[in-house]
């Protein structure tokens, strides 16, 4: 049995008055990648230069306006990728690089040697102010923890004035979400007075959940307590950096905006220690699904992808929030049936809004056009097969052709699992385009004939080959149809009675040929089949249906 009586939980916060809940996201946040420095720190193999230079021009062309791009004090490769940034003049002027230090003079000495020559450096400096972490790992009591956020302040204050760029303050108390909220709030104080923050040179004030303690609603009303009970509210810009612990820290987030947060610190895919950072890529899609501009070029989600896994060389989950390859894949039949009526519907009434069941977003929005929504195995219905003959084929099946075809994909599904779309199609040609044998037409006259009474019939001579040996017969009728069922009657004995015709064209202009659909009744035993026949001619993909129908039924 589970020993969950090891583990005590976290508190939750006395905030009645609370507000956030009523709350909705209005506009995307200022975002800060931490994909090369929390991200990359993460990694098995960490990204050599050159592919962190790869994923700095991804994150520059994806509009991240503020990049953490390492810890330079720490690594001499890191110092060493940051002067191939400014020496190659790879930052844009409108972007700010953003550089980690811990709050002790050689290592920000030594940043700020890594720095010189950009003109935006946000110094991130940060010490842990948890409860836990003052106990079993500095023991320090809070007044001491509080004195090395204020040297770490004063000393980037104090190489401040010796750069010539423009230096930004943040503060993070790592382990934000295991430290007293009263203190936290003393200690921010302490760097925000310390620094000299105004509304015209605000410090950042960073709330990680450096590691994800409880529900993501507990974290909104840290965050909302922090952000009505600072001093000056207009000299910081409030910041989060969720960690995904729990595997909330999208939610984690959201929540955060809706309590107060400005900016959002995390990482493409979600890449970072443990389960990982929140994803921004996912919180920036959902609100692009609520028709708020994320503020981000995120269009192509097939490239991003491509340049995390090379750069990472970890995988993409297939089910992974808009990035994974199944994620605008369906596999169950209502599903598919849904999908199918949802975009005939969008296309007939030429919506401005996209509403298709189960597909939050149209997927060619980010990129994704060129994969299949709709995939085929043994859960899938006969709305799934009808979409995929129509979306990537342009045949319309009839809706009574929609069971008597999937039957027969759904037996090879069970078989060998997924059905492509290219061995779908195959099946429909062996099976109703191709179906020649016996029967096999050939040509057609059709011309008019007077009756007895006086009123004209449509007469059809059709030659046609019978197990490879050339026949003719002729037949009257009302119309070439009904000419030609009459002529397999007196001809070969076959009563038959066609049941529905549909027609349509495949794709479009003169030269477009056209789908003939014909649902057949064998008169004497009471079976039913679909024929299918293709032409440039109309009449000609008729008849062909029709001998397509006759061969499926009676050979």
């Amino acid at each position: 049995m589970l020993n969950y009586q090891r583990y005590k939980r976290v508190p939750v916060v006395d905030y009645p008055e609370r507000q956030w809940p009523n709350k909705e996201i209005q506009k995307a946040p200022i975002w800060c990648s931490v994909d090369l420095r929390d991200g990359n720190q993460a990694l098995i193999e960490p990204m050599v230069v050159e592919e962190k230079i790869e994923m700095f021009n991804l994150l520059v062309k994806l509009g991240f306006k503020e990049i953490e791009i390492g810890f330079p004090a720490a690594s001499q490769i890191e110092f060493d990728f940051l002067r191939q940034l400014v020496d190659r003049k790879m930052i844009p002027d409108d972007v700010r690089v953003q550089v980690l230090v811990q709050c002790r003079e050689h290592l920000i000495k030594r940043t700020f040697e890594a720095i010189q020559g950009i003109g935006k450096v946000i110094v991130h400096i940060y010490n842990s102010t948890s409860t836990l972490q003052r106990d079993v790992v500095f023991n320090k009591s809070k007044e001491e923890i509080k004195e090395i956020a204020i040297i770490g302040t004063k000393l980037v204050k104090k190489y401040a004035d010796q750069f010539d760029g423009e230096i930004f303050l943040e503060y993070s108390p790592e382990s934000f979400t295991g430290t007293e909220l009263d203190y936290a709030l003393d200690i921010c104080t302490a760097v925000q007075e310390t620094w000299g923050a105004t509304p015209d040179k605000p410090v950042i004030i960073n709330l990680p959940s450096t590691v994800e303690m409880t529900t993501p609603n507990v974290y909104a009303d840290q965050i909302e307590w922090m952000n009505t009970h600072f001093k000056n509210r207009d000299s910081i810009i409030l910041s989060v950096h969720p960690h995904n612990d729990r595997g909330c820290g999208v939610a984690s987030t959201e929540l955060a905006l809706l309590a107060g947060a400005d900016r959002v610190e995390g990482t493409l895919l979600g890449n970072g220690e443990r389960t990982g950072n929140v994803d921004v890529l996912t919180v920036a899609y959902n609100m692009f699904s609520q028709g708020i501009n994320p503020e981000l070029n995120i269009e192509n989600i097939r490239e991003i992808s491509e340049v995390y896994e090379r750069c990472t060389k970890m995988d993409i989950h297939p089910r992974h929030p808009y990035a994974g390859k199944l994620v605008f894949t369906a596999f169950s039949g209502s599903h598919q049936d849904a999908i199918n009526k949802g975009m005939q519907a969008l296309h007939e009434r030429n919506s401005q809004y996209w509403e298709v069941p189960y597909l939050p977003i149209d997927p060619s929005d980010i990129g994704r056009e060129y994969e299949p929504i709709v995939r085929i195995n043994s859960q899938s219905g006969k709305g799934g097969v009808a979409f995929v003959m129509d979306t990537f084929y342009g045949f319309k099946l009839p809706k009574g052709m929609h069971k008597e075809f999937a039957d027969v994909i759904q037996t090879i599904s069970e078989k060998q699992g997924e059905v492509a779309p290219e061995q779908i199609m195959d099946e429909f040609k062996r099976l109703y385009i191709e179906r020649k044998e016996p029967m096999h037409f050939r040509k057609c006259q059709i011309t008019d004939t007077e009756m007895e009474n006086g009123e004209f019939a449509t007469l059809a001579r059709v030659t046609y080959t019978n197990n490879g040996i050339e026949k003719v017969f002729e037949g009257v009728g009302n119309g070439p149809i009904d000419a030609i069922q009459q002529g397999l009657h007196d001809e070969l004995g076959i009563d038959t009675k066609v049941l529905d015709y549909n027609e349509h064209a495949l794709g479009a202009g003169g030269n477009a040929q056209a789908a003939s659909y014909i649902h057949m009744l064998d008169v004497k035993t009471g079976r039913t089949t679909y024929g299918v026949g293709i032409s440039s001619n109309i009449t000609r993909a008729s008849i062909r249906g029709i001998f397509s129908a006759v061969n499926r039924l009676f050979y």
